[in-house]
């Protein structure tokens, strides 16, 4: 019974007689009627309290409020019921018996009210324990469930991984590119272009150990594929969108360049932020390293020395001059040059390349380059052309020359820029004192010093007092030929007045001479000597 005369009697959450009760139905209970009555027809609280409600729920369903007294909030009430199967107990039913309900992976309990018995799932399972195979193992539905999400969410990125691959392919040219292999076939069919998958399993996703090189113009790593073969991956900084077109077209280039002195270029990969390329390997370091550290210098004798330097001139001249389209490599420096196990010198890293319109002489372009090579012309006019190259290479003839790096702060203020040092060395004729002592008082004292006159004119301020790639290479290989001759091996000999004797045939007359001094070359067209065969002058 449930009894109020006032509102302010009733307490919100309350349930224990003033202005509501509640009262449990007691366990075995088959039947139940419920009746409402009022004492007074709710005629002493009708301002707050005009009916009364009676319901049926589940324990701790309902939460009385005062409210609720002029007007009950809900509509519907949960009831629940106790019932089971039949009047057997599980004991009485047991599971191998066809009439017990409960399934596999099921146990039978009691149940709590009278007679009969219900069945559940056992634990780790769940479903209806009534049906056939109803009870479910729950890890193997989480397992399944944990599997299609996987399954769908690698697929989504997956799908969204070749779009961007897709999209960096159209962004670093891979249409143009694609169409220029086209255009080229015969030319370039060894080019390939790699993808992104290749390079990453080549160098274990760039692991740290695979890097080989490091620069202003990314990183080099090195790559291993599985037929064996080595590669070099340069893997370049953030390209802008309006360099596409000129990395194509250098790439194209490159890759028609055929000389065992230039890096080859095997491809490239598109499907990355900034392209990829990719080189052979060459192995037995750069440059740099052999003149700069002690124990490699030594090695690097005066003859190797000459043939690299003439190795290098040559490459140039063919940059220059002789490709379909000139490049300007626009960073020779000794770091960028490689040597092979037969310490043959093989030009890298054309990041910083410009290919030459063959209308157009100089170019006007962003300086670029390396401190210490740099062209001072093409510092202070922005105007690029093959002097700039050959300026630079004079710097690593100069290396070659001193054993001494091209700016070192480590030595005395004189001695920093090994260009200003050089040149005032060979004005005050203290050569001999600062040249490498591998290749001082060797017998090669004369050559030595035509070498040293040959990069102090390729150092010359003004590019158009230099002289081209072409000359400097011919006049490297002169010096090379005649080092070579039996008249002149083991002797000191000024390459002014010498001749070097070229050809095989006894009855053919030199149509050309290859000396060092041009203007000695021009002075002896006319007095060409005849071809020397058996110790018998024809």
């Amino acid at each position: 019974m449930s009894s109020c005369s006032d509102i302010s009697d009733v307490i919100n959450g309350s349930c224990s007689g003033i202005g509501c009760c509640e009262m449990s139905i007691p366990r075995n209970t088959l039947g139940y009627e419920i009746s409402i009555r009022s004492f007074s027809g709710h005629s002493n609280v009708l301002k707050f309290n005009p009916c009364s409600y009676a319901f049926v729920a589940e324990n701790d369903y309902y939460n009385f409020s005062i409210d609720d007294l002029s007007r009950l909030k809900f509509n519907e009430s949960a009831l629940v019921l106790d019932w089971a199967i039949g009047n057997q107990t599980c004991e009485e039913a047991p599971k191998h018996n066809k009439s017990c309900m409960c399934t596999k992976n099921t146990n039978c309990t009691n149940a709590e009210n009278r007679f009969g018995y219900k069945c559940n799932c056992l634990e780790g399972y769940e479903g209806n324990p009534y049906l056939e195979n109803g009870c479910h193992g729950v890890a193997v539905g989480i397992i399944v469930l944990l599997f299609s999400i996987c399954f769908l969410y690698f697929g989504d990125k997956q799908r969204k991984l070749i779009k961007l691959k897709e999209q960096y392919f159209k962004q670093n040219g891979g249409l143009l590119f694609q169409q220029q292999l086209h255009e080229h076939d015969r030319t370039t069919k060894t080019t390939k272009i790699f993808s992104a998958e290749e390079l990453e399993k080549a160098t274990n996703n760039y692991d740290e150990s695979k890097i080989v090189g490091q620069g202003g113009y990314g990183t080099v790593y090195k790559g291993s594929f599985p037929n064996n073969m080595v590669v070099a991956i340069k893997k370049s900084k953030l390209m802008v969108e309006s360099q596409i077109e000129q990395f194509i077209n250098e790439v194209i280039v490159l890759s028609q360049i055929n000389s065992c002195n230039v890096v080859k270029l095997l491809g490239c990969c598109l499907e990355t932020e900034v392209p990829l390329l990719v080189y052979e390997f060459v192995n037995n370091g750069t440059l740099f390293d052999h003149v700069h550290i002690p124990n490699k210098s030594l090695k690097l004798s005066w003859e190797t020395r000459l043939r690299i330097a003439s190795e290098i001139a040559g490459v140039l001249s063919y940059l220059h001059s002789m490709a379909s389209t000139p490049i300007i490599h626009r960073d020779v420096k000794s770091a960028n040059i490689l040597l092979d196990d037969n310490y043959t010198a093989k030009v890298f890293n054309f990041g910083a390349s410009r290919l030459v319109p063959l209308d157009q002489t100089q170019l006007s372009t962003m300086v670029q380059g390396t401190l210490g090579y740099l062209d001072s012309e093409y510092f202070h006019t922005s105007e690029l052309t093959e002097k700039s190259d050959v300026y630079s290479f004079g710097v690593v003839l100069a290396e070659l020359l001193t054993g001494k790096k091209a700016l070192s702060f480590a030595q005395p203020e004189e001695e920093r820029s090994l260009v200003t040092y050089f040149l005032s060395s060979l004005k005050d004729d203290k050569l001999f004192q600062i040249v490498e002592e591998v290749i001082a008082n060797k017998g090669r004292n004369e050559q030595v010093r035509e070498v040293a006159n040959l990069a102090k004119r390729c150092l010359k301020i003004k590019g158009e007092e230099r002289p081209t790639m072409k000359e400097v290479a011919m006049e490297l290989e002169g010096l090379r030929a005649m080092a070579k001759h039996p008249w002149v091996n083991g002797i000191n000999v000024n390459p002014q007045e010498t001749v070097c004797l070229l050809g095989e045939k006894p009855d053919v007359y030199m149509d050309s001479i290859v000396i060092t001094n041009t203007e000695y070359m021009d002075s002896m067209k006319n007095h060409a000597l005849p071809l020397v065969s058996s110790g018998r002058r024809q």
